[in-house]
């Protein structure tokens, strides 16, 4: 049986955060393709036409701010409400300003503790993180200053996909590094494949295939990949988990 017939036979119900373009927005179309229920997310009403062709298709819409700790709340009901999820995929981002940390960081870590456990998490990381500074100190998580680079966030964001990989032993929990792909994000000079930069994110979320029932992977195009030291340190784990915890009041159990 084929890896995309082993998908169809087993049919999942997928929810990808920024699915309004880019990496989500193309995930999202395959996995609809494939014959999956998958639920969308845009920032605010006035991006839901950008999903319009999705929604067409047979997906679900839910709107939410990941910059805004209310909005993301509320976005985890919206889910909730739907039912049980079989994977969530992580992978709005910004590369830069105030809300990074919020968006990137912080909105992964409350929706992985407020929506219920799905079988499957993949969290959106960056071969950037490999230079971020496992250093804490000084980060504002309310988005109100800009604190930390975008490698800060990715080597944040790699590392919770650990922690949860590591605490919640019935998940499997992984990162992706997608590449450096031509979205509007990447920019249009961006060198690798775009669909390469998706098709890891859907075959960690869908596949049956033995490679893909993994946890605790940094993955760049279906391939293992070292992270930074840092992400499998369990004492920066810890930290990590604790500040996340004390920014949002909400522990991840």
């Amino acid at each position: 049986m084929s890896d995309a017939q082993r998908r169809i036979d087993c049919k999942a119900r997928v929810f990808i955060t920024g699915s309004a373009d880019g990496l989500g927005h193309a995930a999202a179309k395959t996995l609809l393709s494939e014959g999956h229920d998958v639920v969308v997310h845009v920032r605010s009403e006035a991006r839901l036409p950008a999903v319009k062709e999705l929604l067409d298709q047979g997906a679900t819409a839910t709107i939410g701010d990941l910059s805004d700790l209310a909005q993301i709340r509320d976005l985890a009901h919206q889910i909730n409400a739907i039912g049980p999820m079989d994977a969530v995929v992580h992978n709005a981002g910004v590369m830069s300003g105030a809300p990074l940390l919020v968006v990137n960081v912080v909105a992964p870590y409350l929706l992985t503790a407020l929506i219920a456990r799905p079988r499957r998490l993949i969290y959106l990381s960056s071969s950037m993180h490999r230079g971020g500074r496992a250093n804490l100190d000084g980060m504002d998580w309310s988005g109100r200053t800009p604190t930390g680079s975008y490698s800060d966030s990715k080597l944040f964001v790699t590392t919770l996909a650990m922690a949860v990989a590591r605490l919640w032993p019935d998940v499997l929990s992984n990162a992706v590094d997608p590449g450096w792909v031509p979205t509007r994000m990447g920019g249009p000079s961006a060198p690798d494949d775009l669909r390469l930069g998706h098709l890891t994110q859907e075959w960690l979320a869908t596949s049956g295939a033995p490679e893909a029932l993994a946890s605790g992977g940094y993955w760049h195009h279906q391939q293992r990949q070292p992270p930074h030291p840092a992400v499998n340190d369990t004492r920066f784990q810890d930290l990590l988990l604790e500040e996340l915890a004390r920014a949002t009041d909400t522990q991840l159990i």
